[in-house]
C-alpha cells in the first residue's frame, strides 16, 4: 500500500494538520445530505487532534463514531478509550459508538459490535507503537491472524490490559487511513512502515488511501 507522508516540526502543528483533514473529510462525506463515519484509535495523540477539531466547521450531527480498539476495563476506569473520547468530544453532537468491553463475554459481544459496523468508513485514524502494532493488533498475538471477523479481543494482556480491537479486515474497510505518529521512539516502526515491512502489524494494514502526518523526531532521516 501507498503512503503519503507529511512532516511537521511539533506535535501542535501536527494536530491542528489533522484537524483540518478530518473536518475537511467530513463535510465532503455529508454535501450530499450522507454522514460521515469515522473510527478512532486510542492513546495521547488523537485527543490532542479532537481539541482542535471540535472548534471547527464539522457536521457533528450527521458524524458517527466507532472505536478501532478498547481496553477491556470497567466503564469507570481512567484507561478506556472512552472516557478520553468523550472528554475530548465535550458536549458536541456526535453519534458515539462504544465497544462493548463491559460484557460479561467480550468475544460474544465483539460479535454483535461487528454486525452493526458499516459497509465502510469514510476515515480510519490509527496510532503506531514502537513496537510496530496499530489499533490493539499487538506482535504476538493471535488477534494478528484472524480474518474471519471484524472485531476481536486480543488472546492475552497488552500493558496489562485484553483488548478489543478492529482486525485487519475491518480496517480494510476504510476509504482512507489517517495516521498520527509522534516521537522519536516511533523513527524505526515508521521507516517499516513506510517500506512495507509486513514484520510489524502496522504493515499488515491495507486500506484505498493512507496518510502519515507525524512530527520531525518520528520522521528521523525518512522525512
Amino acid at each position: 500500500m501507498q503512503h503519503h507522508l507529511e512532516v511537521f516540526e511539533g506535535g501542535d502543528d501536527l494536530a491542528v494538520a489533522a484537524a483540518g483533514f478530518v473536518a475537511e473529510r467530513a463535510r465532503a462525506a455529508t454535501a450530499s445530505g450522507g454522514s460521515f463515519v469515522l473510527a478512532v484509535s486510542g492513546g495521547r495523540t488523537p485527543w490532542v487532534m479532537f481539541e482542535h477539531l471540535v472548534e471547527l466547521d464539522v457536521p457533528w450531527d450527521r458524524t458517527v463514531v466507532y472505536q478501532v480498539d478498547e481496553r477491556c476495563a470497567p466503564a469507570d476506569d481512567p484507561d478506556r478509550n472512552l472516557a478520553h473520547l468523550r472528554a475530548a468530544l465535550g458536549g458536541v453532537r456526535a453519534d458515539v459508538r462504544p465497544m462493548p468491553v463491559e460484557a460479561a463475554d467480550p468475544d460474544a459481544a465483539g460479535r454483535e459490535y461487528a454486525a452493526a459496523l458499516p459497509d465502510f468508513f469514510d476515515l480510519v485514524h490509527l496510532g503506531l507503537g514502537p513496537d510496530g502494532h496499530t489499533a490493539s493488533l499487538v506482535p504476538g498475538d493471535p488477534v494478528l491472524e484472524v480474518t474471519d471477523r471484524l472485531v476481536a479481543t486480543t488472546g492475552g494482556l497488552y500493558q496489562g490490559r485484553r483488548r478489543m480491537t478492529l482486525t485487519f479486515p475491518a480496517l480494510a474497510r476504510a476509504r482512507q487511513l489517517l495516521w498520527l505518529v509522534e516521537g522519536a521512539e516511533k523513527q524505526a516502526p515508521l521507516a517499516a512502515l513506510l517500506s512495507g515491512d509486513r514484520s510489524i502489524p502496522a504493515g499488515r494494514v491495507h486500506a484505498d488511501a493512507s496518510l502519515i502526518l507525524a512530527d520531525r523526531a518520528a520522521a528521523g532521516s525518512v522525512g
